[in-house]
């Protein structure tokens, strides 16, 4: 399932495969904005000593695209966002690769960073993204309960 195409000066949705991370970043130029800020969530391989070589997100779709526009809008509502981006992957993300892109752009930088550091905390906590980890040699895979951090 590819991504979807941006809508007007937001950018949300879910997909398979591959950011399109530099489109994102292309995106978020505007003349308006003297601030451009972007967070990519990268699947890590190690945490508090155990290997973790993918993880595995699932969705439900409808209620989290809803959530995602929700998000922005609220950004919009808080800060002077010019443009928003808030993409997720699903499916299989292996070590090393992102799984999770959000960034704003503002008349300046501390707004920038203020919108984008909320959308992504408040998507970890309220989008309804669920996440498998498979660790290492183990092969075992364990939910994990999202957090805002």
């Amino acid at each position: 399932m590819a991504f979807p195409e941006p809508d007007g000066d937001r950018w949300t949705g879910l997909g398979t495969g591959p950011l399109p991370l530099a489109e994102a970043h292309a995106f978020l130029h505007d003349e308006r904005a003297g601030g451009v800020a972007v967070f990519v969530g990268v699947t890590r391989r190690w945490t508090d000593g155990v290997e973790t070589d993918r993880i595995w997100y699932e969705a439900y779709e409808p209620m989290a695209e809803a959530e995602l526009r929700r998000l922005l809008a609220e950004a919009e509502r808080r800060w002077p966002v010019q443009k928003g981006v808030a993409l997720h992957r699903l499916g299989a993300v292996e070590a090393g690769e992102a799984s999770v892109v959000v960034g704003a752009s503002c008349p300046h930088r501390a707004e920038a960073f203020e919108a984008c550091r909320w959308l992504i905390d408040t998507l970890k906590a309220e989008v309804p993204i669920w996440k498998q980890e498979r660790h290492g040699a183990s092969g075992r895979a364990a939910w994990v309960r999202p957090t805002g951090a």
